[in-house]
């Protein structure tokens, strides 16, 4: 039998599609398809692999078995016993659905959708396979279900754990911003490689390591396993190894970028070195122990691009306009410069002394923040 190529469901944070967008077609694939925090797109197996490597602000790569409309619990189950499971899962395959989830639809039970999906699943592949019962001890395939306005989508995990699991961080700071939504952060601004960057409020090192691992082409899930990696019926162990090489092959050995990361917490610092030095790029990053107060640089047209404290304790709450007065005065002395800011405060406009020239809403987990762009002037072509 001829299959179509795959449809893949990558998810990522609300309010950056078109960053993950503009991803997926610079790795050569066409979207079909862009939503409330997802990208469909068409590909084949090389796809699979070359999305898991890749894409720095998708959190998952997931196959799409199929899709349909269910209000009842008799459609759910009718509708996954029509999919075609036998084209994904052998007969050995040890299949279950590790996540259901729903939004304004009729099904609401997560727990309920998961038994009814694995009943069907089995059905299904019990009259394809003619066998009552599986043994299912061959390689892993984790479904996902996910219901929005009664529209079902059931997919694959082709991922295992999210990609902002990147490998590097074994530890991080009090609020640890993602390495995913970090990426697509700073692939939403002009910062490139040879300007300056500068994270006043690093913590981690989360900002400046993403960072130097774009200015060093460096494919973000080159260092860690998927769960696809098992499905040999699926995406044959070649594709990974031709994907791995490409992805060494691309890794620049050094870089001229001037990337720093401050924050006022030596302790922090320590953690964001050892990150960077998992992550392969310790060299390509000036870490210091330095107070906002005392943020200064000679050079222009420079990028500071941060995620401050947000003020969780009441304490450190009355304490932030003042950091972000200071914040907006040190970058106001310096010449020619842009500030990015992801923030949930809505003073902060007020606080930094100035208008934003844009704002973007963004989640941040389950937080609603605002990406304030300040920007400053572009330099003149050829300046460094």
């Amino acid at each position: 039998m001829t299959y179509e190529p795959f449809e893949l469901v990558c998810p990522c944070h609300f309010g950056l599609e078109a960053v993950l967008k503009r991803e997926i077609y610079d790795l050569g694939y066409d979207c079909t398809e862009v939503s409330d925090g997802r990208v469909i797109f068409l590909g084949d197996e090389e796809a699979v692999v070359r999305a898991n490597l890749f894409l720095r602000s998708a959190e998952r790569v997931l196959l799409l078995v199929g899709r349909f409309t269910a209000t009842t619990f008799e459609d759910f189950y009718q509708g996954i016993r029509a999919l075609t499971l036998e084209r994904f899962i052998p007969k050995d395959g040890k299949f279950w659905i590790a996540k259901a989830s729903s939004i304004r639809s009729a099904l609401f039970s997560p727990s309920d959708l998961q038994s009814v999906g694995k009943k069907a699943m089995v059905d299904r592949l019990s009259g394809i396979y003619k066998i009552n019962r599986f043994e299912e001890n061959g390689a892993p395939y984790p479904f996902r279900i996910f219901i929005h306005k009664d529209e079902v989508f059931v997919t694959l995990d082709t991922t295992g754990a999210s990609l902002h699991k990147r490998g590097y961080r074994t530890q991080a700071g009090e609020a640890p911003l993602s390495e995913t939504l970090a990426s697509a952060l700073l692939l939403l601004t002009p910062w490139r490689e040879d300007r300056i960057l500068v994270d006043p409020f690093c913590g981690s090192g989360t900002f400046p390591i993403e960072a130097a691992m774009i200015a060093r082409h460096m494919a973000p899930g080159r260092n860690r396993a998927f769960t696809a990696m098992e499905w040999e019926n699926l995406v044959p162990e070649r594709f990974w190894k031709d994907a791995k090489e490409e992805a060494e092959d691309l890794i620049l050995p050094s870089t001229e970028a001037d990337i720093q990361g401050y924050d006022i917490d030596g302790a922090v610092l320590r953690v964001a070195r050892e990150n960077a030095e998992r992550a392969g790029v310790k060299e390509n990053i000036h870490f210091q122990e330095r107070d906002v107060k005392d943020l200064s640089h000679p050079k222009r047209y420079g990028f500071l691009i941060t995620n401050p404290p947000y003020g969780e304790r009441l304490s450190e709450k009355k304490e932030l306009p003042a950091l972000y007065h200071t914040l907006g005065e040190r970058f106001l002395g310096l010449s020619d410069w842009s500030l990015f800011l992801l923030t949930n405060q809505a003073e902060t406009e007020k606080w930094i002394g100035r208008k934003a020239d844009k704002n973007r809403k963004i989640y941040n987990g389950m937080i609603e923040t605002r990406f304030y762009q300040f920007m400053g002037k572009k330099p003149p072509k050829g300046t460094k």
